[in-house]
């Protein structure tokens, strides 16, 4: 899963060593356009639904912080 969200990532902003960063949204690494791109696709690739509740600076600072969210919604789902 991680390898995945990494390739996402990656392809979002191939610019961003995002295994190093501990503050993608609070430091403005990932904008509001970032955001929306990066839901959509984790949405389909995981099959999972992040909602309004979910976008929170906190489950989007890292990668560790983004792969908790994806392994609660599915455990949720």
């Amino acid at each position: 899963m991680k390898e995945k969200l990494l390739e996402i990532l990656n392809d979002l902003r191939p610019d961003v060593e995002f295994e190093k960063e501990t503050k993608l949204i609070d430091d403005g690494i990932l904008d509001s356009f970032d955001i929306v791109s990066l839901v959509s696709e984790l949405n389909s690739e995981f099959d999972v639904e992040i909602n309004v509740m979910d976008l929170e600076p906190v489950n989007f600072n890292t990668v560790q912080a983004m792969m908790e969210l994806l392994e609660k919604l599915q455990e949720e789902g």
